[in-house]
């Protein structure tokens, strides 16, 4: 092994540097920061409607096995 795989290694036991200015954010409320964000809203059920679409008119191609 060289030395670059082994240069942070002393950094590895480290304890993280804790902010100076305002307490940390619970990681439920960083999160829900980024819940609503959706880029593409509606995409979803666009797909599953042309899925569902699709496979009705291959029925032979995906039917069921157990006739379900």
């Amino acid at each position: 092994m060289n030395g670059f795989e082994h240069r942070y290694d002393d950094l590895l036991d480290l304890p993280r540097p804790e902010p100076q200015r305002h307490p940390r954010m619970a990681r439920s409320e960083r999160a829900a920061q980024f819940a609503p964000f959706a880029a593409l809203t509606g995409f979803k059920e666009i797909i599953e409607e042309t899925a569902e679409r699709y496979l009705a008119s291959q029925p032979s191609m995906y039917a069921d096995p157990d006739g379900e």
